[in-house]
């Protein structure tokens, strides 16, 4: 009975050492995602009252949790079942990050938000607005996009533990769901209350006090306005890294690249680690602007 137990503690031991090494691979991978996540979480809360914005950002939360207990049991019975769709649905993925990123810097330089931010200030200050429509509009919104993001992340944790048991796979996506989940709205909600804490400090009578929270006035912003660059930017890394996985010719293409990039003097060591990313990220620039042209393209025709 004793070696019995022992055998079992380290069948358990093994078992728990595969999870956590393979939770740390998914979580390296879909880190790109979770950037674009947190970035646009953060502006779905924000126009929101500011004694409104955790209750807000719980409600998204709560509607991320169902999200991940409808994706998480059908990722394992894809694996299951049909473990040929992983690879299709990955590049789907993919594909749907270049676009959207690229839509984003379409929308960044081809449009104006002048007037939409206006109007937004405007309606917001309208004593006659009905707030409770306007927040379960926001929530509703956020949690359609935490949808999209987290079968993104789910998708590519999947693809990570596809020759895996079925038992690890069952561990590793669940600890990734709910990490992603509590890590991304527990930082969503310290963002958002950042400048609020600016403010409080501000309002001290100590002179540090009031030195830190100048600080932190200054940095909510522009902390606002480096998760989105970041996201982005991560979107191209990831989808265009999804993508040319997918493609293996032009993936060993890249490869052989970085390698013959190594035997560069001085410079080689760097470009050899730097290549792959930045021409997997240029390649979903490429990916994602086909795609945003075959759709602004299709738009078009059927609306005629």
């Amino acid at each position: 009975m004793a070696s019995s137990l022992l055998a079992l503690l380290d069948d358990i031991a093994t078992l728990l050492d595969d999870v956590s090494l393979m939770t740390k691979v998914a979580a390296k991978k879909t880190a790109g995602v979770l950037g674009d996540d947190l970035a646009l979480n953060a502006q779905q809360v924000t126009g929101v009252k500011a004694d409104r914005e955790l209750p807000v950002v719980w409600a998204v939360a709560k509607g991320s949790f169902r999200n991940k207990l409808i994706l998480v049991p059908a990722a394992l019975l894809i694996s299951a079942f049909i473990p040929w769709l992983i690879t299709p649905l990955l590049m789907c993925g993919g594909a749907f990050l270049c676009y959207e990123g690229f839509e984003k810097l379409a929308h960044r330089f081809l449009h104006d938000d002048t007037e939409r931010r206006q109007q937004k200030l405007e309606a917001l200050s309208n004593p006659s607005i009905d707030i409770v429509a306007y927040e379960k509009e926001k929530i509703s919104g956020a949690v359609r996009t935490d949808f999209i993001l987290s079968a993104e992340i789910i998708a590519i944790t999947l693809g990570t533990v596809a020759a895996v048991t079925f038992t690890t796979q069952v561990l590793v996506l669940a600890t990734i769901a709910v990490a992603v989940t509590i890590g991304v709205y527990g930082l969503v909600a310290g963002i958002v209350k950042l400048d609020d804490l600016g403010l409080a400090l501000h309002q001290r009578d100590s002179a540090t006090a009031q030195r830190v929270g100048n600080g932190l006035l200054w940095l909510a912003p522009w902390l606002m306005k480096t998760l989105s660059i970041v996201g982005t930017a991560a979107m191209f890394m990831v989808g265009g890294g999804i993508l040319t996985h997918g493609f293996h010719a032009i993936g060993h293409w890249i490869e052989d690249t970085a390698e013959h990039t190594l035997a560069l003097p001085w410079i080689g060591s760097v470009l050899g680690g730097l290549a792959p990313t930045l021409m997997s990220a240029a390649f979903g620039i490429l990916a994602g602007g086909l795609i945003f042209a075959l759709m602004t393209v299709g738009g078009k025709v059927f609306r005629k």
